[in-house]
């Protein structure tokens, strides 16, 4: 006889004992989940067209975020935590958007102080030295934007690597802009 499989409330406790996630991408790991032990044969539980389990893992979910498990805060702070060493403001904002969520007013100040330094350490670790020539300059900044650096920091980045500059140029700083 094979195991029976886990509650959808242990498997969710489970992954969030993992790390954080956020609310859609929870509730996506859970309907798929059910669809699976359903296809496994426990559909005899469940209508036809599956509101039963969307029900069902919505009402989890809202115990899950009452009983403090799940927080779309936390989710916020270490996906942030986890990616601004590596990565832009774009990249995040991008990232937190496909989840369905976005960064408070502080939060997006404080990426975006950092953001030089930041693009100046990934540049540092990836390339190290000066571009000797145009087309290396452009392959260091195609990798910055890549890694979701707005233009206007890769420019200075790679700038600053040419010419062995270590500090930021503060009227740059004042000049800079969000596109958001």
């Amino acid at each position: 006889m094979p195991p029976r499989p886990a509650s959808i409330k242990v498997r969710a406790l489970q992954w969030l004992a993992q790390r954080e996630h956020s609310r859609d991408e929870l509730r996506g790991k859970l309907l798929r989940l059910l669809k699976r032990q359903s296809a496994e044969g426990r559909g005899a539980e469940t209508d036809a067209d599956g509101a039963g389990d969307v029900a069902e893992v919505d009402a989890l979910l809202d115990w899950l975020e009452a009983q403090g498990h799940l927080s779309q805060a936390r989710f916020i702070e270490s996906r942030v935590h986890a990616r601004q060493s590596r990565y832009g403001n774009l990249r995040i904002r991008q990232e937190l958007q496909q989840h369905g969520l976005s960064l408070d007013a502080e939060a997006q100040q404080a990426l975006r102080q950092s953001e030089f330094d930041r693009a100046r350490e990934v540049w540092r670790k990836k390339f190290g030295s000066p571009a000797p020539d145009a087309a290396a300059r452009v392959r260091q900044m195609r990798f910055l934007a890549g890694r979701g650096f707005s233009i206007d920091i890769v420019s200075r980045v790679v700038k600053a690597g040419a010419t062995g500059c270590d500090a930021a140029d503060p009227a740059a700083d004042d000049a800079e802009s969000d596109p958001t």
